[in-house]
């Protein structure tokens, strides 16, 4: 017989994982978890985590009611509506100038809602779709907030009520700034969302951003990291982090914050109460590969799925993502539950999310900034047999495994998939590995699906196959796709046959012609066979700018492969963010590079080079920033090991290096944030000098 093991077991396994990961970043001992409970004993407004749209990121907050009207036209005709995403979301910026009138309630703009919030309400709902209104629980301090509710709880839970509202956001920007206590402001107010004159059931979306040290030094209590000790018993659904991103610029690396953070506690979520780690980013500053990722990992999250962008500006790609069924369908499922990692964090994980029908959801993800296998088991997925259907929820294959769960996901990919117990053989699971570069000439490099090569550099790639199924898979036919110019050739037998539960390469040689322009270059392969057509993520070869050549080289001045720089850009012979000249401790050095974190500098050497020096600090000018962060850690790292390393580096002090980079292709500059977060960091590497052929 097919079992799930007890997910109860499960979850106070998370529970361990998180506490301590928990109790790591507050530096103390970590709180009790609070026992969660329905917000009341009627049915709850969202049983499953809700779906819609928000004007904040999309529309800004000086929106009307036409532009309004239009997004909701759009969510209708374009079929998000019926696939779930069913609340327009009016967010900060409805209100007039002065927010609340003589008579003590709130109001509308009436230039840009001249009909007024309630009539709004009822456009919206003859579209057949559900509306949802801002405030703050703080009380109104023109400059911090556009509106507040502090002292008018239940006139402005009537009122909402009164207009029609289906649902309610209740940020804390006023809030934290009048130094109430959140988790009483928000039990005030939930309570008077359920007293409202109307008795209209309304979802409460508590919004607490307030989080150290991004918004300052603020009490665990005050964070929206304490939440989840209070909120399960009052809201359908509590922000666990800060914002997602700012507005207009969502990246890939806050929204893995973000998930990091919301999976802190998923043993409090459940029906009716949802974990929210802030809206969905399509087209806001991630690329199409990064926004599926965040839609899988919300998805796995059992998270609301709350569109931040214009909608009516979406490629057909986002699009797509938005209205998968099979995904929509995992965060949609009635248990309710919130997914959980499997095994250790790292580059790649697993996170795995138990469903009604006795499937696991899973999510395998690569964080990083290559392409990479990542593998589980139906056994640690908690699931018992000797067969699984695996369905691959973005590309709708079904295949059989039998017991391997395994992907080749991009860099900042997920594969989501839903493994079910079966009685009966399928299709055999055939995983293509993205292609691996072993040599470039006659040198021999360590395997990689991003490599550094010349123009004019032959290279060796291999192509690895796994079967995981439960039958032969004959005659696979491999193939290597590159880019137009370059040339391929098989190097070697093609493999035969790959037999249940075994492997099988394929080799070829690839050439890069003489006078390739600098830049990335995808290679991809794709096998044929009774299992049907697999193509993997595309492996990357950069043609790199000509390696230093000289024995007094200043590395700062000469071009790099590629850089990055938290959320500004790097700069040569300055600090980040202002142009200062990069100065530690009052004294300036005059060559170097100045970035946010976290970073990541690539300069291409090319084997010619000897001897690396330099030192590295926090630039003076984060004293000009504001008293938070200001911490990193700096690696120097060579063809994917690690040379040399900082340790903390805090302000003030500069910390010298002398490396031996003899052999060394490919030098990597990495700057993390120590942990305190990134936003106020300004790090400098200086002077740095290489010596090469």
């Amino acid at each position: 017989m097919f079992t799930v093991r007890s997910w109860a077991a499960r979850a106070c396994a998370a529970l361990i994982s998180t506490t301590l990961v928990t109790t790591a970043l507050a530096g103390g001992a970590a709180a009790a978890p609070a026992t969660p409970a329905p917000a009341s004993d009627s049915p709850s407004p969202s049983p499953t985590p809700y779906q819609g749209w928000n004007t904040y990121y999309g529309l800004g907050g000086d929106f009307s009611a036409d532009e309004v009207l239009d997004v909701a036209d759009f969510l209708v005709s374009s079929g998000l509506a019926d696939a779930g995403y069913d609340i327009v979301w009016l967010d900060g910026g409805w209100q007039a100038d002065v927010p609340r009138g003589a008579d003590g309630r709130l109001q509308g703009d009436p230039a840009r809602f001249p009909d007024g919030m309630a009539a709004l309400a009822d456009e919206i709902h003859d579209r057949g779709l559900r509306a949802g209104i801002y405030t703050d629980a703080g009380p109104y301090i023109p400059g911090t907030c556009g509106l507040g509710s502090g002292g008018h709880y239940q006139t402005d839970a009537d009122t909402f009520a009164e207009w029609g509202y289906d649902a309610v956001k209740v940020d804390f920007l006023c809030g934290i700034t009048a130094d109430l206590d959140p988790q009483e402001a928000f039990t005030a107010f939930a309570q008077a969302l359920r007293d409202n004159s109307s008795g209209r059931p309304m979802i409460f979306n508590l919004c607490n951003p307030v989080t150290s040290p991004d918004w300052g030094d603020y009490p665990q209590e005050q964070q929206s990291t304490w939440s989840w000790t209070y909120a399960p018993d009052i809201a359908e659904s509590w922000r666990t982090y800060t914002d997602v991103g700012f507005v207009g610029q969502i990246q890939f690396k806050d929204v893995l914050r973000n998930f990091d953070a919301n999976a802190r506690h998923p043993e409090v979520a459940g029906p009716g109460r949802f974990s929210d780690p802030d809206y969905l980013g399509p087209e806001l500053g991630m690329t199409t590969e990064e926004f599926r990722t965040q839609m899988s990992l919300w998805t796995v999250a059992a998270a609301p799925l709350v569109i931040s962008s214009d909608p009516r500006t979406l490629s057909q790609e986002s699009m797509d993502i938005l209205l998968d069924e099979d995904v929509l369908a995992i965060d949609q499922d009635r248990l309710g539950i919130q997914g959980t990692r499997v095994g250790a964090a790292g580059t790649t994980e697993t996170w795995a999310k138990p469903l009604a029908d006795g499937s696991v959801a899973v999510a395998l993800l690569n964080r990083g900034d290559r392409p990479a296998e990542v593998a589980t088991t139906a056994r640690d997925l908690g699931l018992r047999g000797a067969s699984f259907e695996v369905l691959d929820t973005w590309t709708d294959a079904r295949t059989q495994s039998s017991g391997t769960v395994r992907a080749a996901v991009p860099a900042h990919g997920a594969a989501l998939l839903r493994v079910t117990p079966t009685r009966h053989d399928g299709v055999p699971r055939l995983v293509a590995a993205p292609p691996a570069f072993t040599s470039v000439g006659a040198d021999a490099v360590a395997p990689t699906t991003d490599l550094l090569a010349a123009a004019g550099d032959r290279l060796t790639a291999e192509v690895t196959l796994h079967n995981d199924g439960g039958t032969a898979v004959r005659d696979p036919r491999v193939s290597l796709a590159v880019p137009e110019g370059w040339t391929v050739a098989a190097s070697g037998p093609a493999p035969r046959v790959v037999r249940p539960g075994g492997s099988a390469a394929a080799a070829f040689t690839v050439s890069v012609p003489a006078g390739t322009e600098t830049g990335g270059y995808d290679v991809t392969a794709s096998v044929s066979s009774g299992s049907g057509r697999v193509t993997t993520p595309p492996s990357r070869v950069t043609v790199a700018p000509a390696a230093p050549s000289g024995s007094d080289v200043v590395l700062s001045r000469h071009p790099w492969v590629s850089a990055s720089s938290g959320w500004m850009e790097p700069t040569v012979d300055r600090s980040v963010g202002g142009g200062s000249p990069l100065t530690v401790a009052g004294v300036v050095h005059e060559t170097g590079i100045g970035v946010a974190t976290p970073s990541h500098v690539r300069y291409y050497l090319g084997g010619a080079c000897t001897a690396l020096t330099g030192s590295v600090s926090i630039d003076d000018v984060v004293g000009t920033v504001g008293p938070e962060g200001g911490t990193a850690t700096f690696d120097v790292v060579g063809d994917g090991e690690t040379i040399w390393s900082s340790g903390l580096v805090e302000r003030g002090t500069a910390i010298p290096f002398d490396l031996d980079v003899t052999g060394v292709r490919d030098l990597s500059l990495r700057v993390g944030d120590a942990g305190d977060g990134g936003y106020n960091d300004r790090a400098d590497w200086l002077s740095l000098t290489v010596g090469c052929a």
